[in-house]
């Protein structure tokens, strides 16, 4: 075996500085997607509006997350990434300020669409730098701080949100967030320097339309699907017409790729490493999502606790993952992918069939050491997924990668939010007709969310036994066009 060269394994203090400051500022913005859910039963009476409206401010910004993302991929070939920082920030810092004073529901709509779509560019904006300035080598550790980001702020949201509002209004959720954002925006203006080389690709505006339409219409169907509200129109024809977009933007991605001119190049999937990482995050997506919105209604509505008595249980979860998260990532470059994976998928798995024995006489200590098992679990799956996933394409689809990650992301929360809530939902309607009593036919909801969840998690087992470390060669299909200086960065 040949020693690695020490600048293999070192990260220099600019780069490292550069990607601290992304770290700090895509775990604010992160943290803004699952802040709402608690927040809804005081919306409803402060603003004079409907469950289902107040329910928008969720779904409102997975909807843009999952339209804006897409285009991410384009944007971080053609742009430095000083001035994507700075347009992602500042948005993020608009949007914030917006929903800080919003006069009523609309505004507040407003801005949180303006937060959402900062938040878009900031994640894939994190993980492209990231792939571009550290080395092979000790990427996992790196990726580890990633996945601090990507799981644990969203799974952290309704626990702050809850400490907020146990004493203040729901504005405080952004009032407190805004000088922190402000103060990212300001050292990022400052200290952040562009670290990769743009080049000029040309603008589809036909894969944007079909994107918007593909993605925006299964997160909008997926989203209201199994609500109280769902109909035909409202979910499945959004569903239908997000289907039939997304295959139409698959067929004209794979006709411009050929051409270097796709919105989103779908060459990745040609590395068997990032298909897999794909498959397995949509996964733990769905379980982690599908688990963070059916535990409170276990919590609250079987178990008799209050909303920050919940919110302060789940939060150990969330605090193991984060301290987990560099630890694994350090294992990850000892051992590469599968060995952590495969207990990680495992875990999970268990964790979830346990969870399907659930009932009114459940003990509190159960779920809360299920959900911190739960969470070491996803652990030990998220940071090799990314690093895996990533470090098995070429450079130049390092974007493009990042871009289908974040979109995956999305669509699998998802996925995994209306599959739980629609089968709790509809099993508990079923036992309340049968007789049962709202705490009895609730708790059988939760075990059939739980049990559908745990079906779907041994596919992540069997899928994690394929798993393997990335190769560093470069598919001759994937080469850079002729004329393109190879040592060049092009995102």
């Amino acid at each position: 075996m040949t020693a690695t060269a020490p600048s293999e394994t070192r990260v220099a203090p600019r780069d490292r500085l550069v990607i601290n400051l992304l770290l700090v500022s895509a775990f604010v913005v992160i943290l803004n997607e699952t802040i709402m859910g608690v927040a809804i039963p005081h919306l409803v009476t402060d603003l004079g509006i409907t469950e289902v409206a107040a329910q928008w401010l969720s779904t409102a910004f997975m909807l843009t997350m999952a339209v804006v993302i897409p285009i991410t991929g384009f944007l971080l070939q053609r742009f430095n990434t000083r001035p994507i920082f700075i347009a992602a920030m500042s948005l993020f810092s608009l949007g914030t300020l917006i929903a800080a004073m919003a006069p009523g529901f609309e505004v507040l709509l407003v801005g949180r669409v303006v937060q959402a779509s900062g938040t878009a560019i900031m994640m894939p904006l994190l993980m492209t730098t990231v792939m571009t300035l550290v080395p092979p080598a000790v990427r996992g550790r790196t990726m580890g701080n990633i996945s601090i980001v990507i799981s644990v702020a969203p799974a952290i949201g309704p626990t702050i949100s809850g400490i907020i509002l146990s004493t203040l209004s729901w504005r405080w959720m952004f009032i407190l967030v805004l000088p922190i954002a402000l103060g990212a925006l300001l050292l990022g203006a400052l200290r952040v320097v562009n670290v990769t080389e743009p080049r000029r690709v040309p603008i589809d505006v036909v894969s944007i339309i079909l994107s918007a339409f593909g993605f925006g219409g299964l997160v909008y169907g997926l989203s209201t699907l199994g609500g109280a509200d769902s109909t035909f129109l409202s979910s499945w024809l959004p569903l239908i017409v997000g289907i039939v977009a997304l295959a139409s933007f698959v067929l004209r991605q794979l006709s411009l790729q050929r051409r270097d001119r796709a919105l989103l190049d779908l060459r990745t999937f040609r590395k068997r490493t990032f298909t897999v990482s794909i498959l397995l995050m949509a996964v733990s997506m769905m379980a982690l999502f599908g688990t963070i919105i059916v535990l409170p209604f276990l919590l609250q509505g079987v178990l008799g606790l209050d909303p920050l008595a919940t919110g302060l249980l789940l939060l150990p979860g969330g605090l193991v993952m984060g301290a987990l998260a560099p630890f694994v990532g350090r294992l990850y470059d000892r051992v590469g992918p599968r060995p952590l994976i495969v207990p990680g998928a495992i875990t999970v798995s268990l964790v979830l069939w346990a969870l399907t024995m659930v009932d009114q006489n459940t003990s509190v200590w159960f779920v809360l050491g299920a959900h911190i098992a739960l969470s070491a679990g996803l652990a030990f799956m998220f940071t090799p997924l990314f690093t895996a996933g990533l470090g098995s394409l070429t450079p130049r689809l390092y974007s493009h990668g990042s871009a289908i990650i974040g979109t995956v992301q999305q669509l699998a929360g998802a996925a995994g939010t209306a599959l739980f809530v629609a089968l709790m939902a509809s099993v508990t309607a079923q036992r309340i007709t049968a007789g049962a009593t709202q705490v009895a036919a609730t708790a059988s909801g939760i075990q059939a969310a739980f049990l559908c969840g745990a079906i779907i998690s041994v596919l992540g087992v069997v899928a994690s036994l394929f798993m393997r470390r990335p190769a560093e060669s470069v598919d001759e299909g994937e080469r850079m066009p002729e004329g393109t200086p190879a040592a060049a960065p092009t995102h």
